[in-house]
């Protein structure tokens, strides 16, 4: 390990590199997120190490050695208990690092608990202590016990007719990308699993009551009835039946008056027709 400040002139390799200064380290990731107990979250992280100009301006990163995420402590430094370092080797497994020590500081926490309502922050530290850092507003992470689930969907009334599309969309005050939800149709599970339930071409067996459910919540029934629309086919089938009977009355109407006629006129006929 070597130390540099600005103005410093070093020898490597034959070539002089002279420190012009060191550009600030940069730590993104969202001020807030809500987690469900019980559920997975993931806290989106990215960073960029200091940056070391040399006399040719190209620039380089100061190396990242160490990487550590704590809770509720302002610089994440020893002796301060961290949920994850990367020289550690007892890490609780409840919180898996996704990052690496180039760019991506990503952490993800599983099942969830109330002891994970806090402030957890990200920190690097470099090959030279110029580059040591910690983001000291880090992630409010807010825990609640079940989040109350909602469907919405791209139709206002339910109706659907037959060959049209519908999204369902599982919402709720907490991220529901971060939920396992399972989606049901009249209270038997469907295969779609996701926070958006996309049914293209619907058909009458699409009809039903639609819900979808994490491990702790389950949301309000959706009602969804789908229209049949009358085919050629069926058509045909009552131009068929109707015309026959049609036929019939003319039959009838004209085999009465007829009748009538001879009742009325033609006495001896009333007998030959009898």
């Amino acid at each position: 390990m070597f130390t540099m400040k600005a103005g410093d002139k070093r020898m490597f390799g034959g070539l002089v590199f002279l420190l012009a200064g060191v550009a600030a380290q940069t730590v993104k990731h969202p001020r807030s997120v809500c987690a469900v107990k019980g559920s997975s979250v993931t806290l989106p992280c990215s960073f960029k190490p200091a940056i070391i100009f040399v006399v040719d301006e190209q620039e380089f990163l100061l190396q990242i050695v160490r990487v550590v995420w704590c809770k509720n402590h302002l610089i994440c430094q020893s002796p301060t208990p961290t949920v994850y370092d990367s020289e550690s080797k007892t890490n609780d497994p409840r919180f898996l690092y996704l990052g690496d020590k180039r760019t991506n500081c990503t952490l993800q926490i599983r099942d969830v608990r109330e002891e994970d309502n806090a402030t957890f922050r990200f920190r690097m530290e470099a090959a030279d202590v110029s580059g040591h850092f910690t983001k000291k507003t880090g992630v409010i992470v807010s825990v609640v016990d079940e989040s109350e689930l909602r469907i919405e969907s791209s139709s206002d009334d339910g109706v659907r007719s037959e060959g049209q599309n519908i999204k369902l969309l599982c919402t709720s005050r907490c991220s529901t990308h971060q939920l396992n939800i399972t989606w049901f149709r009249d209270g038997h599970a469907l295969s779609e699993t996701g926070p958006a339930l996309q049914l293209s071409a619907l058909t009458a067996g699409d009809s039903g009551n639609y819900t979808c459910g994490s491990k702790t919540s389950h949301s309000p029934p959706y009602s969804l009835h789908v229209d049949v629309v009358a085919t050629g086919s069926d058509l045909s089938v009552l131009i068929t039946v109707h015309l026959p009977l049609l036929a019939l009355h003319t039959v009838l109407i004209i085999v009465v008056t007829v009748t009538v006629v001879h009742r009325s006129h033609m006495s001896f006929c009333y007998t030959l027709l009898l």
